[in-house]
């Protein structure tokens, strides 16, 4: 009988961010209020499951969101750095769409496949699967968390689905808190499942790349 494994990747909760910064990699960027209730909200949706293995990017709002489900499932958070948020040369700024007008910003935009901005989508898929691929071994037969960032994960789901790795942002499925979930039957991926279980506390559009 084939064994069923589930790799969920976990985005973060709502990050305090009142000046609407494109924080990236950016150091202490914490949970807001409202974050902090949304990883209980994802860790009340997850702790239930048979989850074997919690893993986390290193950034400060990711391990706050891994840190109730730790709590609940008494595993201990393995930080790994494949799942860091992608690289952004915006990253500190106040970035609107109406930057979009200012000639200077254009060559940055050259090449919207690679992505000309940021890392390459090829590379985050690459340590993306890279990084399930070890949480599937690692759970097999049962279940495992992997707490990252939007891009990152919508990422992964669209390579898992064999789908092109561009994409238009806004048109992501990646909401704050939500669950993206990888379902092997033996090593061959049978489907992707998606959840939000902190829907009812997102009050509003957040910054991208986040």
């Amino acid at each position: 009988m084939t064994e069923t494994t589930i790799v969920h990747l976990l985005r973060h909760g709502e990050v305090h961010n009142p000046r609407g910064v494109l924080y990236g990699r950016l150091p202490d960027f914490h949970l807001s209020e409202d974050g902090h209730l949304m990883a209980k909200a994802a860790a009340d949706f997850l702790g239930r499951r048979d989850i074997a293995a919690v893993y986390t990017s290193p950034l400060e709002r990711a391990q706050e969101t891994a840190a109730p489900l730790a709590e609940a499932t008494g595993l201990t958070p393995i930080v790994d750095d494949r799942l860091i948020e992608a690289e952004n040369v915006f990253e500190g700024e106040v970035f609107t769409m109406g930057r979009l007008a200012d000639p200077r910003v254009w060559p940055r935009f050259r090449n919207p496949f690679s992505p000309s901005w940021g890392e390459p989508f090829e590379v985050v898929a690459r340590r993306m699967n890279s990084l399930t691929e070890d949480a599937r071994r690692a759970a097999r037969g049962h279940e495992a968390v992997c707490v990252s960032h939007q891009l990152p994960i919508y990422t992964a789901r669209r390579r898992a689905e064999g789908l092109r790795l561009w994409h238009d942002p806004r048109r992501r499925q990646c909401g704050l808190a939500s669950v993206t979930s990888l379902i092997f039957e033996g090593e061959t991926l049978a489907r992707v499942d998606y959840h939000e279980p902190a829907a009812h506390l997102i009050k509003g559009p957040t910054v991208p790349g986040a």
